[in-house]
């Protein structure tokens, strides 16, 4: 694989990846909406719970909301299998060039 093939790839790699990730914060904001003990009532914009919504804590029990938590997980296990992924083909690529 020619090197400007391999940047390539992984332009694309890192776009899809952030686009995956922005989905499953959006997700979190909506878990968070849907959760009276999660929900932003301050009136100030703040950075999405995603520990709270990922480990279900005051997240509201009702089989939609969990349903979009699971969602978010799995959606956030694409991207960590992404990264590992990833890992992965820059050391094989690094063993051939050597």
């Amino acid at each position: 694989m020619t090197g400007e093939a391999f940047y390539l790839l992984c332009g694309v790699w890192a776009l899809v990846m952030l686009a995956i990730f922005i989905h499953a914060i959006r997700l979190s904001y909506r878990i968070e909406a849907r959760s009276p003990d999660l929900a932003n009532r301050s009136g100030f914009p703040r950075n999405a719970m995603m520990f709270h919504t990922v480990t279900n804590i005051n997240v509201a029990r009702d089989e939609e909301t969990q349903a979009m938590r699971r969602r978010m997980n799995r959606l956030l296990l694409i991207v960590l299998a992404g990264f590992v992924v990833m890992w992965a083909a820059i050391g094989l690529v690094r063993r051939m060039n050597s």
